[in-house]
């Protein structure tokens, strides 16, 4: 075959606005809540720039809240499905570690910090990352709900597979979780956003 046309290499880069937008944030976040308002904020703020869906993505130090990387989905941005917050926010903590296993011996404990519960795909990502606790703002059906988002055939007991594999799994609830839930309503209502589910009716959104 004439391997001439075959493409090589892809990646996906942060938009600008993220440096900018963490300029103003401590370098360690020790509380959930302040954790997970950052992922809240940096996920309105990506659809308001229209560089992805509503949804971002934090890796931190589990103990001192660290942050080692943030990331927001870049699928309209990139052109690739597969750029989810938290494959973008994992991938680039492994660049930054110069490590495939963010659990690996020697290093703190790592923790993804996600706006919502992950999609099928970034489940698996999470699971075989090496973090060791999950973070979410909030679980339940109003990302389809508001924004037409499909986020796969999850297992009902999605919880107690991480909890298998020794990964912590944090739902903080009440004021930040209704904080996520505006943000995804808020795409919701835009008339010009872009439901990016393969096929318009199957996909990931986050």
């Amino acid at each position: 075959m004439d391997t001439s046309a075959l493409a090589t290499s892809f990646g996906a880069r942060l938009p600008e606005w993220v440096p900018a937008e963490l300029a103003d944030v401590p370098d360690a976040l020790p509380r959930d809540e302040e954790r997970v308002r950052l992922v809240n904020r940096l996920a309105e703020r990506n659809h308001r720039e229209d560089t992805g869906g509503p949804f971002a993505a934090l890796v931190v130090e589990r103990e001192t809240g660290r942050i080692v990387s943030a990331g927001v989905n870049l699928v309209l941005a990139s052109g690739l499905s597969s750029t989810h917050a938290e494959v973008v926010a994992l991938s680039l903590a492994q660049a930054r570690l110069a490590a495939w296993d963010l659990g690996a011996p020697g290093g703190p404990e790592l923790e993804l910090v996600v706006n919502w519960r992950p999609c099928v795909m970034c489940y698996g990502a999470a699971m075989w990352s090496g973090v060791r606790r999950v973070l979410i703002a909030g679980d339940g059906p109003e990302v389809e709900e508001l924004t037409g988002f499909d986020e796969g055939p999850m297992r009902e007991d999605w919880i107690e597979q991480f909890d298998r594999r020794g990964i912590e799994i944090a739902v903080v609830h009440g004021a930040l979780r209704d904080e996520a839930v505006e943000v995804f309503r808020g795409y919701g209502a835009r008339t010009d956003a872009v439901v990016y589910n393969a096929r318009g009716t199957s996909g990931g959104a986050s």
